[in-house]
This record gives C-alpha cells, structure tokens and sequence, in this order.
C-alpha cells in the first residue's frame, strides 16, 4: 500500500506537465497512469463541471423546474453520449491494438472510418431525437412546464450532435497514441467559456445591457454547441503532428466494411453497455418521480455533483484501455496483468478517500444548486449512501476497461445490462412489494447490491483475464 503511494506522488510531481515521449508497451505502468490518467481526469473534472455549471445556472437564473429538467432529460442525453463513446472506445482499442503491431496503414483507416461513422450517426440521431424524445420525457414526468424547457434544451443538442460524435473520435485518436492532455485543455477551455456564455446566452445580456430576446434553458445547450465545435479545430490542429494525420486522406473516408464491421464490433456493446447507464437512470428517475419535483431536482443535482468524483476512475480507465490495448497487439501479456492488478489497486484507494469526502460535504455540495430545503434533503441523502458505493467502483471500471483492451466489449455489455437494468429492477420491484416505496430504503438497497456484484465480478474478471492471454 505504502509503496502505491510513494510511486503515484514521486512520478506525480515529476510527470504532472509531461505527456509527450510515452512508450506504453516499455514504461512503468505507475508512470503510464501519472502520464495518461491524470490529463484524462483534469479534463474530465472540467468536462463533469461543465454538466454542474449548467445545472447551477439552470437553477439559479431560471427555476427548479428547470433544474428538474436538466435532471429528466439525462437518460436520453446521455444515450448520445453512450453512442459517441461507444464508438470512441472501438475506435481508441483497434488504433492502439494496430500501433502495437506497428500496422500504421490500419490504424488510420479505422480513424476514417470512425468519421464517416460518427457523421452517418449524427444525422440519424437527429432524425429520431426531434422527433420522438418527448414521449420517453413524459413517461417520467408529465409536468408540461418541465416537458416544454426538457425539449427546447434537447432539440439543440440533438442538431448539434455532430460535434459531439466528431471531437470524441478525434480524441480517440490522441488517445490511443497517448495523448490525453489535448483533450484536458478542450474541456478546461469549454468550462470557462460555458461560464461565461450561459448567463448572457440565458438572459441576453452583457453587464445589464440588453443584446437579444433571452434564450433560457436552450441558451445552456447553445453554449455546449459551441465548446464542442471550437474543440473540434484544436484536436485537428493537435492531430497534425501524429503520423494519422500524415497518411490520412480524404479518400479513406469512403464506406469499407471490413472495418467498419471491425469498430462496429467493438463499438456496438460498448455502445450499449453504457446505454444501459441511462436505461438504469430511467428506471431510478421513474421511481424518484413518485416522491415528486423536489425529489428529481435533489437526485438530478446529487448525481451531477457525484460524477466528479468518479473523474481519477475514469481516467483509470482511459490509461488501462491504452495500456492493454497496445500491449495485447504486442502479446506483452505479463504487462495486461500488472496494469490490472495495480490499476484495481490504485482506484481502490482514491474511490475510498473521495466516498469520505463526498459524505461530509453532502449538504453544502446540494446549496450549490439550489435553496430549496426539499431538494437539498433529498440530493444530501442519495450522496450520503453513494459514499458507501464508492470503493466497489474499480470492480467495474478496471474490470471494463481490460476487457475493451482485449477486444472482448461484449463481456461489458453483458455486465452492464445485468448492473444497470436487471438487478435494480428486480430490487426495486421487490421493496415496492414488500415495504412502500421509501426513497431511503431505496438506494441501500440498490448500494448493497452493487457490492455483492462487484466482488463477484473481480473473482470472474481474474478468471476470464487469464484464460483469454492463455
């Protein structure tokens, strides 16, 4: 234990600004996490504060109501997300897989078509977002004040999809060379620039001076839209310095099935494995809706809140993906061992220290968004029992990102339907029959369960690890 943190702090203060001059099949993996995680997790903290930002300003510059809406329309929000990252690790695993066999001509060719992918997506996303995306929202909740600003909000990110889809393949690009930090900079820049765009965009003004007709919640979404297009160009720009860049050509974005099938492979489960994220976020928003507005806005802001912390997990997760992706190419197997053994290791370790941090602070996290004393008893109590959850997290994390290393994504879509959905629907059914429906007993339920899966979904990734390398 004592050495875990002696490496992470030594190679911390050495490594902090440097990620250039990686070699993941050679350096040591403490080193590869410093060098790869924590770009990828400072990026995501500013990714996640974007989502807190605008949930404050949802609350605190318009309404609850609005606040609850940004709540209710996560699980269709985050399907766009679950695709882009979908595609984003199919595409991050075969480039790092190709790179490792040094089939340079591969790795680019999957990149392309991972564009061509991303635009065919986007267009069908809209299509069917604009049009049908109401009636998921109004099965949670049929408020038609929440429904109206739920869908001006979303109609915009559904056109601006585009962008969304695009900047994550570019990113997987970087990624799978081992450059996280581009990505870091494009999310710490969307931060800032959503800070200063939504309150001007929501009110239509600059300093008291009135510019245009306020735009409200669809000002929010506007100025998502427009991070993710000016991070486009900057990933571009850093793209031109990889040989991708060098031999990529216009002409390799014409269809080719062989590869796409190839990422589609990859893509389609993982895709689908978070997909059932938001399915499993529907199904808790149905039930948290029985406790009504107040109890949406309290669970919308706690979750949005607790993301934060999931951050040095998920960058965890990026630095395993690379690492095991690259060094399976190469047949280093030994190497996909230890990233995993220590990866479990070290996210063991932080997700304890953040599950006390985020216990204590609980209240003072939900003030943030809002004065409602309803909406913060509410958002309080599901952080205070998230807190307990927090160490089993590396369970699923490490375990995920190894098998989308290995090229083995179907096992996560397995893994996540049977988190996400069954079990919590078996759960939660089984407390509406036997207790009424308490919002308390609820999540210890869910929290208890989510423990007894990740213990035995350690003993069976160790299992399934070794007999795939054998």
């Amino acid at each position: 234990m004592q050495d875990i943190y002696l490496h992470l702090f030594s190679l911390f203060f050495k490594n902090i600004v440097k990620y250039h001059n990686i070699n993941i099949k050679e350096d040591s993996i403490f080193r590869l996490f410093i060098k790869i995680a924590i770009p990828s997790s400072i990026g995501t903290i500013f990714q996640n504060l974007n989502s807190i930002v605008d949930a404050i300003f949802a609350g605190q510059m318009i309404s609850t109501t609005a606040l609850a809406a940004i709540g209710q329309i996560f699980p269709i929000y985050f399907i766009i997300i679950a695709m882009g990252v979908g595609l984003s690790i199919g595409t991050t695993s075969l480039i790092a897989n190709n790179i490792g066999k040094n089939n340079l001509k591969d790795a680019t060719n999957i990149f392309a078509q991972g564009i061509f992918i991303s635009l065919l997506l986007s267009i069908i996303i809209s299509f069917l977002g604009i049009n049908y995306s109401e009636i998921i929202i109004s099965s949670i909740n049929s408020d038609l004040e929440t429904l109206i600003y739920s869908s001006k909000y979303l109609n915009i990110i559904f056109l601006g999809s585009v962008f969304i889809f695009i900047l994550m393949i570019v990113n997987s690009c970087l990624s799978a060379q081992g450059d996280t930090a581009s990505y870091r900079n494009v999310l710490i820049f969307s931060f800032f620039l959503n800070i200063i765009l939504n309150p001007i965009l929501i009110s239509g003004k600059l300093f008291s001076i009135e510019l245009f007709t306020p735009l409200g919640i669809s000002g929010i979404a506007i100025a998502t839209i427009i991070s993710q297009f000016i991070g486009v160009f900057y990933l571009i720009y850093k793209l031109q310095k990889t040989f991708i860049f060098k031999i990529f050509k216009l002409s390799l974005l014409k269809p080719k099935i062989n590869f796409i099938k190839n990422i589609l492979t990859q893509g389609i489960p993982a895709s689908i494995g978070l997909m059932m994220i938001a399915v499993g976020s529907y199904i808790l928003l149905y039930f948290v809706a029985l406790f009504g507005n107040e109890a949406i806005a309290g669970y919308s802001a706690a979750i949005r809140f607790e993301q934060l912390f999931f951050l040095p997990l998920l960058g965890l997760n990026t630095a395993i993906i690379s690492i095991v992706g690259q060094n399976f190419g190469a047949k280093n197997y030994k190497r996909i061992i230890e990233a995993y053994d220590k990866g479990l290791k070290v996210g063991i370790i932080i997700l304890i220290l953040l599950g006390i941090i985020i216990f204590i602070i609980s209240e003072i996290a939900i003030k943030f968004f809002t004065d409602n004393n309803e909406v913060i008893k509410y958002g309080s109590l599901y952080l205070k029992i998230s807190a307990f959850m927090f160490p089993a997290f590396p369970f699923f994390f490490i375990g995920n990102a190894t098998f989308q290393g290995l090229k083995r994504a179907i096992i996560v879509m397995y893994m996540s339907i049977l988190r996400f959905v069954i079990i919590p629907l078996i759960f939660l059914i089984m407390i509406l029959k036997i207790f009424e429906i308490n919002y308390t007993y609820m999540f210890i339920s869910l929290a208890t369960v989510h423990w007894i899966v990740g213990i035995m979904y350690y003993f069976f990734s160790k299992y399934k690890i070794n007999k795939i390398l054998e």
